[in-house]
Order: C-alpha cells, then sequence, then structure tokens
C-alpha cells in the first residue's frame, strides 16, 4: 500500500536545512552527518527533498499508526545518494486528520538489506 494522496505530500525547508542536514542540531546531528557523508548539502538542499519524495512515491507503506490528530506512516526503501550510493532508508510522514496532504517528519538509515 502506498500512502494516501502522495502526489501532494510536503516536506518543509526546515526540516531539510534546520534537521536533516544540521550536524550542530541535538536530535538530527547523526542523521545529518549520515546524509552529508553521502553527498547531500545545505546549497543543495533541495537534492535531498526530491530525493524524499521519490522514496515516499516509490515505495510502500511498512508501518502505520493511528492517533488522536491522525496517522502516522512509517515507509522504508532505497534512495540514491549523490555520491552514487544507494541508501536504504526509513521516513516517517504524518497525515493529519483535518488535512490530506502528507506531511514529512523525519529520516533515518536502516540497515543494508
Amino acid at each position: 500500500m502506498k500512502i494516501p494522496y502522495a502526489d501532494r505530500a510536503v516536506v518543509p525547508e526546515l526540516k531539510i536545512i534546520g534537521y536533516l542536514l544540521n550536524p550542530a542540531h541535538p536530535v538530527g546531528g547523526s542523521k545529518a552527518l549520515f546524509f552529508i557523508r553521502h553527498g547531500f548539502s545545505l546549497e543543495r538542499w533541495e537534492d535531498l527533498k526530491s530525493a524524499l519524495l521519490r522514496h515516499l512515491a516509490e515505495n510502500e507503506v511498512a508501518g502505520q499508526e493511528q492517533t488522536r490528530h491522525g496517522t502516522r506512516f512509517v515507509v522504508d526503501g532505497p534512495i540514491d545518494a549523490p555520491d552514487g550510493t544507494v541508501l536504504n532508508i526509513r521516513c516517517a510522514w504524518y497525515i493529519d486528520s483535518s488535512a490530506a496532504n502528507p506531511r514529512f517528519v523525519t529520516a533515518h538509515p536502516l540497515p543494508k538489506s
């Protein structure tokens, strides 16, 4: 199953530049080092945004959880990094009960399969 309305998915710029590509972020710092090591950069943050949207479009839902505010979806699968590496990542997306657009929450590496 794919996430509903994946074609309307939103990846906020701040999630990329302030979190996933920010080595100084207290939670996202290790994720930033991972993505930067594989060629993603602040200067070209849109590359990571595009990769995350492709990841959403190309991979199936691995899990979902209903909360009082909406549904949280987990999507696992590969993305192509700028350095030519194929990365295995997990992304979390959220669809609020008041909106149909999937909203990007986070991404992190998974062990190679």
